[in-house]
């Protein structure tokens, strides 16, 4: 967990994905839209995606793996949790919050 922590360390807004899932690939574009620039890390293509993702399956409960988003250092969840966030108009203010965008 010591490794997800560094990682988002300082970042209003990381990503934790697969450059195949299609799921990740709307949560980047939906993010985005605001105006925000995360910090995505595609496990998939990084020499420790794998113990990246054994730690967000273990100790984060994430099912499945990805996506698996952090705003202002905080697990918000994955694809469910942030379009959630989105229906509910708290997707925005949450961001500004974070510092990830300025309206």
């Amino acid at each position: 967990m010591d490794i997800v922590r560094r990682l988002v360390a300082d970042r209003p807004v990381v990503i934790f994905s697969r450059s195949t899932c299609c799921m990740s690939h709307s949560i980047k574009t939906l993010i985005s839209s605001f105006g925000a620039n995360p910090t995505v890390y595609e496990l998939d293509k990084i020499p420790n995606g794998k113990q990246i993702e054994k730690a967000l399956v273990q100790q984060l409960g994430c099912q499945p793996s990805v996506p698996a988003v952090f705003i202002a250092q905080e697990f918000v969840g994955g694809d469910k949790q942030v379009m959630s966030l989105q229906v509910r108009n708290e997707l925005g203010p949450l961001l500004m919050k974070a510092g990830a965008i300025w309206i």
